[in-house]
């Protein structure tokens, strides 16, 4: 499982990448399984990283003590993005459920959100936590359109991206995706980058990053810009490190981006890249969900954030 593989690496398109990693450091295969990886999320208490298997209906746990894998949760409700929250709780978005949930300490699970005035929301994806403890999340229609991810059926709402208040109430921040995927904050929580994946189900459809500048009251999006364009395939998860660049998923691995919105190198997978966090007792360690397989490497970039 560990060791150099085929088809991985570093690819610097700009001098400004190589300060990011070490040339000796080599991509690891750390796990291989799935059906479709996504959702990473790095419980630091505990040493371990969770993900979801949407299609399998199963969270994985990988312990870095040991390096051992088993089954988290099973069924998971068709789980995608996991996140923890700033007291180390886990936040899911469920497919299946149709819903946001909160594990709490006890294992049993609180569900956030899972409807919008009346209607059912569609199949909330990606989810981020805001130091101010709201909970940030994107619902595009994709575990509604077939069974593979989830439960066929018809929206009741638009593609849109919400969020929730500590109080429990729930709001939309953005309505104009076409389909809102993955998303971060900014190291300073400025700035809410959030992928559109459109162009899957809408010819010439978007399939860029985002940057909606967040108001003065830190509850609402001022309208933004297109911060990049994805290269080759789609981008879908992402994260931000200290130094404000994006780490992102792509279909031939990962995509790193500077502040500026310019591609400055990658990480190359053998396969299509879902979602990616940063963990790690310094949170220097990338780990990195590929198609049916979760890999890892160490950076000289820190993560942003937890989770």
């Amino acid at each position: 499982m560990y060791g150099e593989l085929d088809g991985c690496g570093f690819e610097s398109l700009d001098s400004a990448f190589e300060a990011c990693y070490v040339g000796h450091a080599r991509v690891e295969r750390l796990w291989t399984g799935a059906r479709w990886s996504e959702g990473p999320a790095w419980f630091a208490a505990g040493r371990y990283l969770l993900w979801s298997d949407i299609p399998n209906n199963r969270m994985m746990r990988w312990d870095e003590c040991d390096g051992r894998v088993s089954t988290f949760r099973q069924p998971s409700h068709n789980s995608n993005g996991n996140t923890v929250d700033f007291n180390g709780r886990l936040v899911s978005c469920e497919h299946l459920g149709r819903r946001v949930t909160r594990t709490e300490y006890d294992g049993s699970i609180t569900v956030l959100a899972d409807s919008w005035q009346g209607k059912r929301l569609n199949s909330p994806n990606d989810v981020v936590v805001k130091s101010d403890g709201s909970i940030w999340f994107t619902d595009p229609s994709y575990g509604i359109l077939t069974d593979y991810e989830g439960e066929r059926a018809e929206p009741e709402l638009p593609c849109q991206v919400y969020r929730i208040d500590v109080d429990g109430s729930l709001n939309v921040v953005a309505d104009d995706f076409v389909k809102p995927n993955g998303l971060a904050f900014s190291p300073d929580e400025s700035i809410l980058y959030i992928a559109d994946t459109g162009a899957t189900h809408q010819h010439d459809g978007p399939k860029h990053i985002r940057a909606l500048p967040v108001s003065s009251d830190g509850r609402s999006l001022n309208a933004g810009q297109v911060f990049a364009e994805c290269t080759v395939g789609l981008f879908d998860g992402f994260r931000c490190d200290t130094q404000g660049r994006i780490w992102s998923s792509a279909q031939d691995g990962v995509h790193c981006y500077s502040v500026d919105g310019q591609l400055i190198g990658k990480i190359r997978i053998p396969e299509i890249v879902s979602n990616v966090t940063f963990g790690g007792a310094k949170r220097n360690r990338l780990f990195i969900c590929g198609t049916t397989s979760l890999y890892s490497v160490y950076l000289t970039a820190n993560g942003a954030s937890t989770g």
